[in-house]
């Protein structure tokens, strides 16, 4: 059965129905557009039909082009990539130019109207088909999100969206849903401008018949002569200051490092100065532009295809059966405890959330109280489904309550005695096969569970701060640790909604050893006498969301002393960062803790908001004269953060090259562009990369060695996603 089907019916109007089989929700491939393009044919050609209602069979109308064939778009397109690409990209606007000019003749006479019906979400081509109706209609749907969300994943809208959009509505209107990716239900789309009309669910198909019959006027404005861009051409006074707003706008989000923002702003400014079929002929290059760029191809696979690969349990044992929790323990009501509690409730999960006294309890309950009453002011929640939140959590100072949980969290300090404590508690009233989680982001797996009367059901579940912010969860494996513990916990990620790696236990496990190096390395430049400024400003250059010192400020300064202090009593004369530890116990001794104590590597004023760099800072460690190059400064913090990726790879503390980049990018922010550091080392060829690691190993010491791994790729010419292919087992 094709993708899309018609049927003409008695009163003349043709139904096109797209219901792709064995999909909940309709995606877009290359085999359907012909398919959809004969229909329209045949309708159009067809003197008993009067006109066209495009919908869906499912209650959903597209989620979009299907991404795995625009990841592999490029691949695919012959010899000369670039004319295959465009060429294939003018074919889908010609279809879409079909279904817009709906038969008429070059002066806008006949023709035959063809609306299109939503009946639920519309994203990505899933709007830009229905732009190139007449009409839209949507269901009255409140769950239902319209937009196009394609910058989202490092592209822009290339099926004329960007073009018709900002036709329709004008650059000014269309730029949230453009350079945001924002998405809106269908009453808030319709007030944007986006959707036509918002109907019942059930009049949806007789509303859009009913329309179609009506002989309306079916020319597009942009089609007809002295039509005028809302909100003024660029070469308009008021056209010309939002243009120039928006320039500047993206640059400054996107500091020139995410190439579709930059292309899909040149699709408009250049479109908007010439008619229709040439502005889609302009954004037809642009987009192949952006296909032709890696970064668009990395960050589709890191931030799509192989996130949604590991939310659905790509690295879950396949042996285990369905581990799904139904009651979770959690052990210490802190902010990390408190999150976990609420994120569980959330998913629907019973919680025991247990603390020393009952006030500590009762306070980290608390923080799901203001959370869901923050949620009910907006209206993103009713009080009945906050109260009903509320109630699956039960706050307590009884271990006893915890007797029937099936999976324990514990997130108490992060003190090997205390959790030895707790951990001997809770396998006193729990059950044999009780799965139990250690909360912890530095301590090793492997030694907290000697302390459990079960190593094998014993596991690392590391969140990230704020839980019910961030996406990733880090699981990490004991070398006791059973399968069926992984399975459980990465059963549990999957319930909360949130992303899950799986890595060995090891100092560090994956995420802190890659992103301490980069802390460090900036703090180890400020001793150097590298302006504080350029470290910080050369970060966010290359796509990272926060400068390594304004990362120590927030995550603390003595929390950094704290590990410093735990390393170097582990690693003895191996200790590498000795340099750092000046720093950091310097400020500490100072108090300038950071965000906290309003001082750190920057000043606060009273209300906590950051001022500048600070002069006392600057004082102690004067700036030489001679500063670095931006770009040495760069490679400095990547490679710092990318040769970790490698040796944790090499070591196999990292088994999946997937966890590697997707890890990187939820969990601390590693220039999302890029696709992730061992993309960013594809990107730059394995061979270059490591003749810059003997480079600055040179100048700035062994600490940039190549790893052996890296030396040996690059000496074979291969790259991480050849080498490391996971449609096979992980082999050389």
């Amino acid at each position: 059965m094709t993708d899309f089907t018609m049927e003409k019916g008695a009163d003349g109007v043709a139904v096109i129905t797209w219901n792709v089989q064995e999909k909940s929700m309709n995606v877009m491939t290359m085999e359907a557009w012909p398919v959809l393009e004969s229909l329209v044919d045949d309708a159009l050609a067809d003197d008993a039909v009067k006109g066209i209602v495009i919908t869906s069979g499912k209650d959903t109308f597209a989620g979009g082009m299907d991404l795995n064939v625009i990841a592999k778009m490029k691949d695919s397109a012959g010899d000369n990539p670039a004319q295959g690409l465009f060429d294939g990209l003018m074919g889908m606007h010609a279809i879409l130019r079909k279904i817009e000019r709906g038969g008429m003749d070059d002066k806008n006479k006949g023709g035959k109207p063809i609306a299109a019906a939503l009946p639920g979400t519309a994203l990505g081509i899933g709007l830009e088909i229905p732009l190139s109706c007449h009409r839209i209609f949507a269901a009255d749907n409140p769950k239902a999100k319209i937009g196009l969300p394609e910058i989202m994943v490092g592209i822009f809208p290339g099926a004329g969206g960007t073009t018709r959009l900002v036709r329709k509505m004008g650059a000014m209107a269309a730029s949230p849903l453009l350079l945001e990716g924002k998405l809106n239900d269908p009453k808030k789309a319709m007030m944007a401008g986006v959707v036509d009309e918002v109907v019942p669910a059930e009049d949806l198909l007789a509303k859009a018949k009913e329309w179609v019959l009506s002989e309306p006027k079916i020319v597009k404005p942009w089609d007809e002569k002295g039509y005028k861009m809302p909100g003024g051409e660029p070469y308009h006074p008021a056209g010309f200051m939002t243009f120039v707003g928006a320039s500047a706008m993206v640059h400054g989000k996107t500091q020139g490092v995410y190439p579709a923002a930059k292309a899909l702003l040149s699709a408009v400014y250049e479109g908007a100065q010439v008619p229709f079929d040439a502005a889609i002929r302009i954004e037809a290059r642009w987009f192949t532009n952006v296909l032709m760029n890696p970064s668009s191809g990395a960050m589709i696979r890191s931030l799509f295809i192989n996130k949604e690969a590991l939310e659905k349990g790509a690295v879950r044992p396949a042996d285990v059966p369905d581990q799904k929790v139904s009651k979770v323990g959690v052990l210490g009501a802190g902010m990390m405890g408190a999150g976990i509690a609420l994120v569980s409730a959330q998913a629907g999960i019973e919680v025991v959330l247990l603390d020393r006294d009952q006030a500590a309890a009762d306070k980290g309950k608390a923080y799901s109280e203001a959370h869901t009453a923050k949620g009910v002011a907006r209206k993103k929640i009713t009080q009945d489904k906050a109260d009903a939140l509320l109630s699956r959590i039960t706050a307590t100072t009884d271990y006893n309550a915890l007797s029937d949980c099936d999976l324990i969290i514990e997130a108490v300090f992060e003190d090997p005695k205390i959790k030895a404590e707790v951990t001997a508690q809770v396998d006193a009233v729990t059950s044999d096969d009780c799965i139990f989680a250690t909360n912890t982001s530095t301590l090793p797996i492997t030694d907290l569970s000697k302390a459990s009367k079960n190593a094998e059901n014993f596991i690392g579940i590391h969140f990230f701060s704020p839980v019910e912010k961030m996406l990733l969860v880090e699981i990490i494996k004991g070398k006791g640790t059973g399968d069926r513990a992984v399975a459980k916990a990465l059963d549990y990620v999957r319930q909360i909604r949130k992303t899950p790696i799986v890595v060995n236990d090891a100092r560090f496990f994956y995420a802190n050893r890659c992103i301490i190096p980069y802390i460090n390395e900036g703090i180890r430049m400020v001793k150097e006498g590298v302006a504080p400024a350029l470290i910080e400003n050369a970060a966010k250059m290359v796509g990272m969301p926060l400068g390594p010192l304004q990362l120590v400020d927030e995550t603390s300064v003595d929390l950094g002393a704290k590990i410093a202090r735990a390393t170097r009593a582990a690693m003895g004369d191996a200790y590498p960062d000795g340099e750092v530890d000046e720093v950091i116990f310097w400020m500490e001794e100072q108090g300038r803790l950071g965000r906290k104590t309003a001082a750190g590597f920057y000043d606060y004023d009273e209300k906590g908001k950051r001022t500048g760099l600070s002069s006392v800072v600057a004082a102690q460690y004067p700036q030489r004269d001679e500063q670095p190059s931006v770009t040495d400064v760069q490679h400095r913090l990547l490679f710092a953060q990318c040769l970790e990726a490698v040796r944790a790879l090499e070591e196999g503390v990292l088994m999946d090259i997937r966890e590697g980049d997707v890890g990187a990018i939820l969990g601390w922010g590693f220039a999302p562009w890029s696709g992730g550091p061992l993309s960013w080392l594809d990107m730059i060829g394995t061979p270059y990369a490591a003749e810059r690691c003997d480079q600055l190993t040179e100048t700035f010491g062994p600490r940039f060695t190549c790893p052996d791994l890296l030396r040996d790729m690059a000496s074979k010419g291969q790259s991480f996603y050849a080498r490391f292919d996971k449609t096979k087992d992980q082999a050389a």
